[in-house]
């Protein structure tokens, strides 16, 4: 079977069955003839089986520890048991904050929040995890610099390796001395983005994602 078969039958997107291939869970043989990927029964009853892990929210090292045998189903499910009362711990304790702020009927500006953050402050000295917004706005927002980055990185590397190219076809050469300066331009603006890249970080790092480990 192709990809596009499997995709219809299992109900696993294309995307998600080549991740699984490159996380180990799958390794699918390959086509003699074409060196395309060849699934059988074998990869759709693997897949349904992620499938149903995964929908349960079992972690990927853990479906590989079953597949590997070095735990069993049992085994898995013991632990991820443990992983889903916490969490369920965690949700009933956000629950009955919202139930308290619901009774609140007041503009937010008139929220007395330092009240409620001690007490989460509490529930998560003892153990507790709240969900974190911020974080994830915080991860959100380093995807545009590192984009941004690495195709300026990808442009001027592609220009330092055409010039080296041009230099080298040349039939007369060029001295030694011109090719070094030119090719330091492109080098330069390299290290200037990575530096802007890196100074990028450390601010968003300084500012959001440390102030966000407080909340």
């Amino acid at each position: 079977m192709k990809i596009n078969e499997v995709e219809a039958l299992v109900g696993i997107t294309k995307k998600n069955i080549r991740f699984y291939e490159e996380k180990g869970l799958l390794s699918p043989s390959r086509n003699s003839e074409n060196g395309y990927r060849d699934y059988g029964q074998e990869e759709v009853d693997v897949l349904r089986r992620i499938k149903l892990l995964r929908k349960l929210g079992v972690p990927i090292e853990e479906i590989r520890r079953m597949q590997e045998g070095t735990q069993t189903v049992g085994d898995g499910m013991r632990r991820h048991l443990v992983t889903l009362e916490r969490e369920r711990q965690n949700i009933d304790e956000a629950v009955r904050l919202c139930g308290l702020l619901k009774e609140r009927e007041v503009p937010l500006g008139e929220l007395d929040a330092e009240s409620v953050l001690e007490e989460m402050a509490e529930l998560e000295r003892a153990g507790a995890t709240f969900q974190n917004k911020q974080r994830q706005d915080v991860r959100i927002r380093y995807v545009a610099p590192v984009a941004a980055a690495l195709v300026m990185v990808a442009l001027m590397s592609g220009v330092a390796a055409v010039m080296l190219w041009a230099f080298w076809a040349a039939p007369t050469g060029a001295p030694l001395a011109v090719v070094l300066a030119l090719e330091a331009v492109p080098l330069l603006i390299i290290c200037g983005v990575l530096y802007a890249l890196f100074q990028r970080i450390r601010e968003i790092g300084r500012g959001e994602s440390d102030d966000a480990k407080q909340y």
